[in-house]
């Protein structure tokens, strides 16, 4: 089974071209492609963010497992899961079953985010040093760091963008020390999108909270 899919995904493994000392394959080059898409969809909070993230995980998925990146290769496994739920949350994960709209995220749920990432960075650092992870520690903070930026992003809170900016400042030179290029350059794009993903669902935020005040309004 484990033969058959690496003949399955052999070709994504192919290399298209030489950056600096980055042989990039197919993986790498629709893993670029599909996650700049992505974060550009989520950044104007479209719903379409959910179908490319999924396939920009597959890439990925392929990518990192070739590079020994067991961690990040892990998490897309997650985020394939986690980006079908999170596409049946926008879609009914508000009230009365209705489209979930942008919030902001409680204390005590942002705390309990910092306390998963804490705890998840400890467990898969010694977990990733036995099965020899390239960079376990690093690897283990991004895949904590990510997961709760996820889980945010399930539930639409601003303060995923936070999550996502700390780990691509993580993500960026660890790319670059494994000479993955490429993918530390979509890293780079990620991180000016996600500040942008910020100033938008803040006003989304607004427009909201005066629309619903307006409604408010009316009624009484």
């Amino acid at each position: 089974m484990v033969h058959f899919l690496a003949q399955l995904v052999s070709p994504l493994n192919r290399v298209l071209c030489h950056l600096g000392n980055d042989a990039v394959s197919w993986a790498e080059l629709l893993g670029f492609l599909t996650g700049g898409w992505c974060v550009w969809l989520t950044v104007r909070s479209h719903i379409a963010n959910f179908p490319v993230g999924i396939a920009n995980s597959a890439f990925f998925l392929v990518l990192f497992a070739s590079t020994r990146l067991w961690a990040d290769s892990g998490l897309q496994i997650v985020y394939l899961a986690l980006g079908i739920v999170g596409w049946r949350q926008w879609l009914r994960g508000g009230v009365n079953r209705t489209a979930l709209v942008v919030s902001r995220a409680s204390r005590s749920i942002l705390l309990s985010c910092l306390a998963f990432v804490a705890a998840g960075t400890i467990g898969l650092t010694i977990l990733l040093r036995a099965v020899n992870d390239v960079a376990p520690f690093w690897d283990a903070l991004t895949t904590a760091l990510s997961l709760a930026a996820q889980l945010l992003l399930n539930t639409k809170k601003i303060q995923t963008w936070w999550f996502w900016i700390a780990a691509d400042c993580v993500y960026i030179p660890l790319y670059a020390a494994k000479r993955l290029e490429l993918t530390a350059l979509v890293y780079v794009l990620f991180l000016g999108m996600c500040v942008a993903g910020v100033m938008a669902w803040r006003r989304i935020y607004r427009e909201q909270s005066i629309a619903s005040s307006a409604s408010r309004a009316l009624v009484a």
